[in-house]
């Protein structure tokens, strides 16, 4: 067997390995080794499964999840769904439609609805329970004869001269095993232990997520994300199931309150329950005193492709960006669309060297797309954090005053943050914006035909 890429612990120390989906040739019985059965895994697998390829899927846990994150699935995102075949995986869990957003600053609301004018009147967003809505993938996936979904903890990626030729994982009977593939599409998520052996990622933490649940209330716009532009950052609501409404209270930088000394409970009170519609305001408090409250670390990562023979990034794994706009699953459905198409017309994905430099051809590909909702992201949540700045508080002002003008006006901007239109040439540039547009990289998102990728992907 080759060297190991570590991801976590390499598990050396343990004496016996079995080695499995390796013939003496060198051939393999399987096409494709998926780590992380989480959205993008779940979806991926099912995707090329579909396509004919032989799919083994291993996944830390596959119980349902409980997370206070991916609840929120844009317009643009449920497009994708539908042409990945997927859109029935939001039936039958108590998701619900999304039409767009009210946005509240100092006791003033105006309400911005998707433009979803010649669409089919199924396309809206969702929100649900993200644990539900994974199950149903991984249900779809598994359903498939050449999907292979397992349970197992990938400890390192397996490398042979400078090629990845697997991974070594620890199945549920305490046993190391060796899976092999000609393609290893890692989609661990944003805690990923395997990424730093393919790329140099460079994470920021720009706040953290409070997440509570509301029962027995209504939003004061049914069946719309509420964005609250409080002090010292946005609150969001927005409903999970036909009884429950997520709030999410974004705490700026990397440490939040403290809930077991209490100190999260009084900042609740004091500090975020003033900015609460009143509509609101009672479930929030018993919600506080339910103390059912959840963290989450926010990160941000830029996309930083480092291309490795037989293997690629996925999901959160590979890019983040701030969760405020909801887009990081819409990003994660359209990378599987544009690397499903570049992979359909290929029957032998044995040779990696002649693979990986094909591959290139998506880090160009998904680029309008994914920095489209990426630099939005991050601008948003610059624009809609409280700052002593004037500049900085004009700034979020005139944005509410613009986005309170309605029909034509708002329909642009409402339209890239729904993936709807997600074309960068829309985006404009500001003090704000054009940083993150550069760290996106600015020809690839603006001119990806123009990257020697490209023509690579069009002539093959």
């Amino acid at each position: 067997m080759g060297k190991k890429k570590s991801g976590a612990s390499s598990m050396e120390a343990q004496s016996t390995e079995s080695v499995m989906g390796r013939s003496g040739n060198g051939s393999t019985d399987t096409d494709i080794v998926i780590v992380g059965a989480g959205v993008a895994g779940a979806a991926l697998a099912y995707t090329l499964g579909k396509d004919g390829r032989r799919v083994h899927v291993i996944e830390r846990d596959l119980t349902e999840p409980d997370r206070i994150v991916g609840e929120l699935l844009q317009p643009g995102g449920y497009l994708k769904l539908m042409e990945l075949g997927l859109e029935d995986c939001v039936s039958q869990i108590d998701a619900q439609q999304v039409y767009g957003y009210a946005l509240y600053k100092d006791g003033k609301s105006t309400k911005l609805s998707y433009p979803l004018e010649g669409f089919k009147s199924e396309v809206a967003g969702r929100s649900f329970h993200n644990g539900r809505f994974i199950q149903k993938m991984r249900e779809k996936a598994a359903s498939l004869s050449n999907v292979r979904l397992e349970q197992g903890t990938v400890t390192c990626l397996v490398e042979e001269m400078g090629t990845i030729k697997g991974v070594q994982y620890k199945n549920t009977n305490g046993q190391l095993v060796t899976a092999y593939a000609p393609l290893t599409i890692v989609c661990d998520g944003c805690f990923s232990n395997l990424r730093r052996s393919l790329c140099k990622p460079k994470v920021e933490i720009p706040s953290c997520f409070v997440g509570l649940i509301l029962e027995k209330c209504e939003l004061p716009y049914k069946n719309h994300g509420h964005v609250i532009l409080a002090d010292p950052s946005p609150i969001l609501f927005y409903p999970i199931s036909s009884t429950e409404i997520r709030c999410l209270v974004d705490v700026p930088g990397q440490r939040v309150p403290s809930i077991s000394n209490g100190e999260m409970n009084h900042y609740l009170k004091t500090v975020i329950a003033p900015q609460i519609p009143s509509e609101l305001l009672s479930a929030f408090m018993v919600a506080i005193k339910k103390g059912h409250i959840r963290t989450m670390t926010n990160r941000s990562m830029p996309a930083t492709p480092q291309p490795t023979p037989g293997a690629l990034l996925l999901g959160d794994a590979f890019n983040m960006r701030h969760p405020l706009t909801g887009g990081g699953m819409t990003v994660a459905l359209s990378d599987i669309v544009v690397l499903r198409d570049l992979l359909r017309p290929l029957r032998d994905l044995n040779d990696a060297p002649a693979l990986c430099k094909y591959l290139e051809s998506f880090y160009t590909l998904r680029k309008p797309v994914a920095s489209t909702i990426n630099t939005l992201a991050g601008a948003l949540y610059k624009v809609f954090c409280a700052s002593p700045d004037p500049s900085r508080k004009e700034m979020r002002q005139a944005c509410f005053d613009y986005l309170s003008l309605g029909g034509d006006f708002t329909n642009g901007p409402i339209a890239l943050l729904s993936g709807l239109n997600p074309r960068p040439l829309s985006l404009g540039a500001s003090r704000i914006i054009f940083p993150i547009i550069k760290a996106e990289g600015v020809r690839d998102m603006f001119f990806p035909a123009s990257t020697p990728a490209y023509y690579r992907a069009s002539v093959n």
